[in-house]
């Protein structure tokens, strides 16, 4: 791969995850205190994602694998999210608003398998390519974040005056200047031919099933399930969590999770070849608990060290798991069954176990929210910490020590 084909890349990556982290991480404060949405409505539009996550396989599926060019989609799905961005920028009620940023989700979800497609198609060893490409993705979203807090949008006064708002407006425009972009993109041919029979189970990943025969895979999945369920109160409440008991910066702060997302992945191959796959799982899972914990403990002021601990725990969090996740995944599927097995962890996780974490989690934030609008966050972390301890409990007593082959 030469060089201008890696810039074009990584500048791809950069604007896809600028666009999802200039109001993905602020989405809970926006809807709170500009459209006055209760915990309930919040948890509705974050689950958004979830719903694009299961309807994402049948627009690679069916439509970038057999008929179009993936850039060519690819651009024509951020033109059309820069118009529904301007929608959701314009919105005043959530009733107006939820449609909208499901129309958007449902876009939106498949690029992030279509950006990968276009990297991979340009390259001859993305074992070694990859991740340096990719890691423009989390720098995009890092830039995001501390853009909003540079400009206070996310400030107390800020707050007030509804500069939040203008998230919607930033992602707008620079999901406008990736879709333009996007069709300058190195050309991604479809790789089945469309006269090819659909498979709607290897679509979703279904075929992959038969892996749940092995003990540890299914102890695994099940894991990867109930995992997300305290994950999903991360990405919705921290960010109303920490503007709510005044958190200066709150955004830019947040994006030390992702700064630490880059430098664990840098760990992760050392860890992971000299402990194995259950041990980095558990060291993952541990991580989710303690994260919880600190914040139910932390403050916005001597305890803002504990808060700062937590966001920058994202990085095991996310990197320990999922990536090693998707290693052991490749490791039991095998040839026939490498795409459908990525798929069907795809769907348990960020379709069925994150919706079920969505739901919980406004539930559970209305249920300890006072007369006055505040919220006792030390009794809501405090839930999401219990699962997480339950979970890994749950795969230290039933995953047995395994070997695997594929390393990072």
């Amino acid at each position: 791969m030469n060089l201008n084909t890696r810039f074009r890349l990584s500048l791809m990556m950069f604007l896809e995850f600028f666009v999802w982290g200039s109001w993905f991480v602020t989405m809970g404060t926006f809807l709170g205190t500009n459209l006055q949405a209760n915990d309930q409505d919040i948890s509705l539009a974050f689950a958004t994602q979830s719903f694009g996550a299961i309807i994402a396989p049948f627009v690679v599926g069916l439509i970038a694998d057999r008929f179009f060019h993936a850039q060519k989609i690819l651009g024509f799905i951020h033109l059309s999210g820069a118009a529904l961005m301007y929608g959701l920028y314009s919105t005043t009620e959530f009733s107006g608003f939820f449609p909208i940023l499901l129309a958007y989700m449902i876009l939106f979800m498949p690029t992030l398998a279509l950006v990968n497609s276009i990297s991979f198609n340009q390259m001859k060893d993305p074992a070694k390519e990859f991740s340096v490409v990719r890691v423009w993705g989390t720098i995009g979203w890092i830039t995001a974040g501390v853009l909003i807090s540079y400009l206070s949008w996310d400030s107390q006064e800020g707050l007030k005056e509804g500069m939040l708002r203008n998230t919607w407006l930033m992602a707008g425009i620079v999901s406008l200047v990736l879709g333009l972009f996007s069709f300058t993109l190195p050309a991604t041919p479809p790789r089945a031919k469309s006269s090819d029979a659909f498979k709607f189970s290897e679509v979703l990943g279904l075929d992959a099933l038969a892996l749940l025969k092995h003990k540890n895979f299914a102890i695994f999945f099940v894991s990867s399930i109930l995992i997300c369920i305290p994950l999903a109160f991360y990405y919705q409440n921290a960010s109303p969590f920490l503007t709510e008991i005044g958190v200066a910066n709150s955004t830019g702060k947040m994006a030390f999770g992702q700064i630490s997302e880059v430098l664990f992945m840098l760990a992760l191959p050392i860890f992971f070849s000299r402990f194995g796959i259950k041990k980095t799982l558990i060291v993952a899972m541990a991580a989710w608990a303690i994260r919880y914990v600190f914040f139910a403990f932390g403050d916005a002021n001597e305890g803002v060290w504990m808060l700062l601990v937590g966001i920058v725990l994202h990085g095991i969090c996310y990197d320990f798991f999922f990536v090693s996740g998707q290693i052991y995944t490749d490791s039991h599927a095998g040839e026939r069954y490498k795409s459908s097995a990525q798929g069907l962890i795809t769907l348990a996780t960020y379709g069925i176990g994150m919706l079920i974490g969505y739901w919980a989690a406004g539930n559970i934030s209305n249920f300890y929210l006072d007369a006055d609008g505040n919220h006792d966050w030390k009794s809501i972390w405090m839930i999401p910490a219990g699962i997480s301890v339950l979970v890994l409990l749950f795969f230290i007593s039933f995953f047995k020590k395994e070997q695997i082959h594929s390393q990072p």
